[in-house]
């Protein structure tokens, strides 16, 4: 297929968190808001006067500074993140707001947050004399009275720093703008992602990564204008005749931000055509719905609570419910098969991943590949067998059903 026309500046966008779009917005006085965990809302740092970034580590493949202060027994990411930061890489930050969620990243913001304790040495790891960490929590349900936890917790922890710090305006109104910019976004990354549905789509798994991953990380209104050029682009383009891949899959599992990893399965010959893990769109990417006379406030908090196919959630319904959402992506996106990855030592998707390689195949028929990785490639020739044997074994199922 012809190249896209803007997809080596957006991987170049992704190569540092303080990209040029980033730098762009800081240098008109714009305030960067970090945050690790889909738990907390990016529409709520998209106020305006302050933008988004959602933090990654590209090319961190050797955390060992970050492994002294965490230890070698945590996920690869939060201490890849802590790596960075050490080296300087997360300065450009006004805040960052921080979940109780993931156990690991939970302790890579510890070490962001100011002590000011006489007991405790401040490393002040992020260099910026406005910057701070707020951390919130996060119900582990879904009903009326976790939308109003979560609401007081956004409310107080999210907004109130926000406008107190940075006096940030947090009305309504501006909730209202920011919601709308986030559904433009979501409506540009979905129309992109239905092409994926298609027999032979105009656009790869790699492809789509990388503009998923450049809407999460760059301020909204600079990134969107080359979002809308990539959807008019990829509505003429031209598939390849024949389509190269020898079958479908949906890609899905824990923190994800490699298309490196991506393009990896592409190679072996598997069509990544849907992204159900975290940082990609399935759940990220869905419009945020404000009722007749609702708080967009709630309308937020809801949809967070709602749209999160996150494993945290252990209720037996909700476990039942996230393997039956998996089954109807494989379906509606025509999938042959489903590949779970999980990164080492991630205690949540480390018992979702092996839920999923089990009663994937033994309910609905899927067959699974089961992968546990760490955060930046580097077993690329073991990986690359076990997708090739998978991608195989698609194949010989298919010529067993006579397809």
């Amino acid at each position: 297929m012809r190249d896209l026309k803007h997809l080596i500046y957006f991987e170049n966008l992704l190569q540092e968190a303080n990209n040029e779009l980033v730098q762009k917005a800081k240098a008109e006085g714009l305030r960067a808001i970090g945050y690790t965990c889909y738990f907390m809302p990016e529409v709520l740092l998209d106020l305006p006067g302050c933008f988004s970034v959602r933090l990654r580590a590209p090319n961190c493949a050797s955390p060992d500074m970050a492994t002294y202060y965490m230890s070698a027994r945590v996920c690869h990411y939060g201490r890849s993140l802590l790596e960075r930061a050490l080296e300087g890489g997360y300065n450009f930050l006004d805040a960052q707001m921080a979940t109780e969620t993931c156990t690991v990243t939970c302790r890579f913001q510890e070490h962001l947050q100011q002590k000011n304790l006489d007991s405790v040495q401040d490393m002040r790891i992020i260099d910026n004399d406005d910057f701070f960490c707020e951390f919130s929590d996060v119900p582990f349900k879904n009903s009326e009275n976790d939308y109003q936890y979560y609401y007081d917790q956004m409310k107080y922890h999210v907004l109130g720093k926000l406008h107190e710090k940075f006096g940030i305006d947090v009305s309504d109104k501006a909730i209202k703008a920011a919601i709308k910019q986030h559904n433009e976004v979501c409506k540009i990354i979905n129309e992109i992602g239905d092409m994926r549905k298609l027999d032979n789509p105009p656009i790869t798994g790699y492809e789509f990564h990388v503009i998923q991953l450049v809407s999460l990380v760059c301020p909204k209104k600079y990134i969107l204008p080359y979002l809308k050029e990539t959807l008019k682009e990829l509505k003429t383009r031209e598939p390849e005749e024949v389509n190269p891949f020898r079958c479908r899959v949906v890609l899905a599992g824990s923190e994800n931000d490699d298309p490196e990893f991506t393009k990896l399965i592409e190679m072996c010959g598997a069509e990544v055509v849907c992204d159900r893990y975290c940082y990609g769109a399935v759940e990220s990417r869905q419009p945020i719905v404000v009722e007749k006379g609702e708080d967009p406030l709630y309308a937020v908090v809801r949809h967070y609570l709602q749209t999160s196919n996150c494993p945290r959630f252990m209720p037996q319904d909700e476990m039942r419910q996230r393997k039956l959402r998996l089954a109807n992506l494989a379906k509606e996106y025509n999938a042959d098969g489903v590949i779970v990855a999980s990164n080492k030592f991630c205690e949540y998707w480390s018992y979702e991943r092996v839920a999923d390689s089990f009663i994937l195949q033994r309910d609905f028929g899927i067959p699974v590949c089961s992968i546990e990785k760490e955060y930046i490639n580097t077993a690329v020739g073991q990986l690359r067998t076990r997708f090739q044997a998978f991608v195989e074994s698609i194949e010989i199922k298919k010529i067993q059903e006579g397809k």
